[in-house]
């Protein structure tokens, strides 16, 4: 089963690496996500260097099929999240691979 990276974690590290008290660096984590959010909910893109670029985009309206019954149904605009990974976290992610 693989394990997930969380809130806890990222605060934990930065209590470990920082120094800042677990409270401050829970709080750290927080508002770092939280202008994250923020960003891409007013359209903005954020783009974390050595690491991705994060944006929303607007998917328009289209018809899609039922793969069971092959019936077509009506999808919905929407807003999507998407990530691009730097070519760094590409290198880095295929060369784990690699071990």
């Amino acid at each position: 089963m693989s394990k997930s990276l969380t809130r806890m974690d990222l605060s934990e590290a930065v209590f470990r690496e920082v120094g800042l008290s677990r409270n401050e660096s829970a709080q750290l984590v927080e508002a770092v996500l939280e202008h994250m959010s923020d960003a891409l909910v007013n359209g903005e893109q954020v783009k974390i260097s050595s690491f991705g670029t994060f944006s929303a985009r607007d998917k328009s309206a289209r018809v899609g099929r039922n793969p069971k019954t092959g019936e077509e149904v009506p999808i919905n605009p929407r807003r999507v999240l998407t990530f691009r990974p730097s070519h760094l976290m590409k290198d880095r992610v295929a060369s784990g691979n690699k071990a």
